[in-house]
């Protein structure tokens, strides 16, 4: 979801220039947004818990909004190993192998 933090807004209840700044900044502190899960305790679910005012940001429902308004191409085009898993699971429904 750190691909396009603006994309955040969807959370509209929590959504302020503060939160859109704080996502930024997570987002730039690391050479792709795969790169922001290196922890439990640190992980994107948690980054963005810590950030949003509490009550205002619900995973299951703000995150497939947030990424659908980013789309998998720009998901693909910043996380190069997502790309890779995506690439693999085309390339095995391309195949005639499995049927």
């Amino acid at each position: 979801l750190f691909t396009n933090p603006a994309d955040f807004e969807w959370a509209e209840d929590g959504w302020s220039e503060e939160v859109k700044a704080a996502l930024m900044a997570v987002a730039q502190a690391f050479p792709n947004p795969e790169d922001i899960n290196d922890s439990p305790e640190t992980a994107p679910s948690k980054r963005i818990l810590g950030i949003f005012p509490e009550g205002t940001y619900s995973k299951p429902e703000h995150g497939p909004l947030i990424a659908e308004a980013t789309g998998i191409t720009a998901i693909r085009a910043k996380c190069p190993a997502f790309n890779a898993w995506v690439a693999q699971l085309q390339a095995w429904g391309d195949s005639q192998t499995w049927r």
